[in-house]
């Protein structure tokens, strides 16, 4: 098995047989986990997965790998670097409390960058329904960029940018004009 840019490929149509009883190839293991063979051995090198049992000078996994490597991912998709994976992991033997401190840590990251999707939704949304034809004549366009200079994120100055300039009961007329 040969690994180019991320994506597998086989040097031979003949399928891997796993012949070492349970233990799992690389190959096997990296295609139950949906990684690549490459992203297996990174994660054996930092510590996140343990290391693999040599047969004949070949990497072997237990079946319990594939859990390892479920976890691995999971984690990745609520946020966590595999550098926090790995302090994650060392936390499970370290002081009493650490694994909460960083899941509390990355829960006020999730928050900011949450906070920050949100005001970006609301300054699009604004840009949409601005009477202004011109977005960078709009005053509250220009409050916005404003207090970004004044070094605001977005979170904080969005308030500037979502103010209406339209008088009551009027549609703006960019949104007027998409709705006929």
């Amino acid at each position: 098995m040969s690994c180019s840019h991320g994506r597998q490929s086989t040097t031979s149509g003949a399928p891997e047989v796993n012949t070492a009883g349970d233990l799992l190839t690389i190959g096997e293991l990296a295609r139950r986990a949906g990684v690549t063979a490459t992203a297996l051995r990174y994660y054996e090198e930092l510590g996140l997965l343990p290391p693999a049992a040599r047969v004949s000078g070949q990497r072997r996994y237990p079946e319990s790998a594939a859990r390892a490597v479920g976890a691995i991912l999971l984690y990745r998709d609520a946020g966590f670097t595999l550098s926090e994976q790995k302090a994650l992991m060392a936390s499970r033997t370290g002081e009493p409390g650490e694994w909460d401190r960083l899941a509390r840590r990355k829960l006020a990251e999730l928050d900011e960058q949450i906070a920050t999707a949100q005001a970006a939704r609301e300054a699009i949304r604004h840009g949409l329904s601005c009477a202004h034809e011109d977005i960078t004549q709009c005053p509250n366009f220009n409050a916005g960029v404003t207090a970004r200079l004044a070094g605001q994120p977005l979170s904080r100055s969005h308030q500037h940018l979502h103010a209406s300039t339209s008088p009551p009961g009027r549609l703006p007329a960019r949104a007027a004009a998409s709705s006929s």
